[in-house]
């Protein structure tokens, strides 16, 4: 199942943290077990390394936020 946007902005830095671990070790998993088959879904590791974007691309978003609400105090 595809994580999208709307699922993480609501998410601590914490959740997303683990997300970002869970998938790429998912990722490096699905790379080890498909080096010796041919039956390879190429679509599943692109949609993970796209979660994995998505994740740490809302972290970077919430950093930026914190950063700016401390600069305006």
């Amino acid at each position: 199942m595809a994580t999208k946007k709307k699922t993480l902005i609501g998410r601590d830095a914490g959740e997303l943290n683990t997300l970002v671990e869970k998938k790429r070790e998912e990722l490096r998993g699905l790379r080890f077990s498909a080096a010796g088959s041919k039956n390879r879904n190429v679509k599943l590791s692109r949609e993970l390394r796209k979660e994995v974007a998505r994740a740490k691309t809302e972290i970077r978003a919430q950093a930026l936020a914190a950063q700016i609400a401390g600069a305006a105090s």
